[in-house]
């Protein structure tokens, strides 16, 4: 964390006040995703070097999209959402940092990237066994660079979903919308970032804020006060727990009065 906030000193970082040429010329400078890039350049190169012939990689690659949007959807969902990180102390703080802090402020562009000692393992998991169950090395390096750069795209679009910015393309404004009414209405559904495909199958998609209650944890994800209690080591490193209202009713304005997009994506 301290080298994110090394990073990020003097910049910009509430995309709240950015537009998407700000968002452009951040992103392809930020470590993050100059790692992703070069992975994905260098993983290309090797894989077809190694490759003894073309559809296994090729397999690879096609296979590693298909299983994105489900494995995005399932860690949002359980393991994000879960409760059970925040009641370690061993994982407290990885929790704190990849999604506490997102859904406390969820326009600070410092904790909307990922990490990567979290997200290249989490790569690696899903995407190794995937290649090397059909093209041996070649396989496993076309999956992972597949990996790689899928989650690069996967971070731009979550970026402009938080950009004070409306995306021309009907999907990108669809997904928008039923992201921020995440944020800023109920967090117990609409998980998916890249696709709502898994929300639909597994129901737990809701178009407008006004088809399901307005979640009072949507903020906190269920650290309450009294949780922090019991589970202190999220609350050592974070802001108060009775200044948490504080941070929810910032959020709640900027979602409902159009201080930012989040108004247009709740539409």
């Amino acid at each position: 964390m301290s080298f994110d906030i090394a990073y990020w000193k003097g910049r910009t970082h509430d995309l709240g006040r950015m537009d998407l040429g700000d968002l452009v010329r951040v992103f392809f400078t930020y470590p993050a995703v100059i790692a992703y890039l070069v992975l994905g350049a260098f993983g290309a190169a090797l894989s077809a070097a190694t490759a003894e012939a073309v559809w296994p990689p090729i397999t690879a690659v096609g296979l590693t999209l298909l299983a994105y949007p489900p494995v995005e959807y399932l860690l949002h969902r359980f393991v994000l959402h879960g409760r059970y990180l925040y009641k370690s102390a061993l994982t407290a703080s990885v929790w704190k940092r990849i999604h506490f802090d997102h859904h406390q402020d969820p326009h600070d562009l410092r904790v909307l990237f990922g990490a990567l000692h979290t997200t290249l393992p989490t790569i690696a998991l899903v995407t190794l066994p995937i290649g090397y169950a059909v093209g041996g090395f070649s396989g496993v390096v076309a999956a992972f660079t597949t990996g790689a750069l899928v989650t690069c795209g996967y971070e731009f679009v979550h970026c402009v979903q938080h950009l004070n910015y409306v995306p021309k393309s009907a999907f990108l404004q669809r997904t928008k919308r039923l992201h921020m009414a995440h944020h800023f209405h109920n967090e117990t559904g609409n998980f998916g970032i890249t696709s709502p495909l898994c929300d639909i199958l597994l129901g737990t998609l809701y178009e407008r804020p006004k088809d399901v209650p307005r979640s009072e944890t949507v903020f906190n994800l269920g650290y309450t006060a009294e949780e922090s209690a019991r589970y202190p080591w999220v609350a050592r490193t974070s802001a108060p727990v009775t200044a948490i209202g504080a941070h929810r009713e910032r959020g709640r304005r900027m979602g409902e009065t159009g201080e930012t997009p989040a108004r247009q994506g709740q539409g």
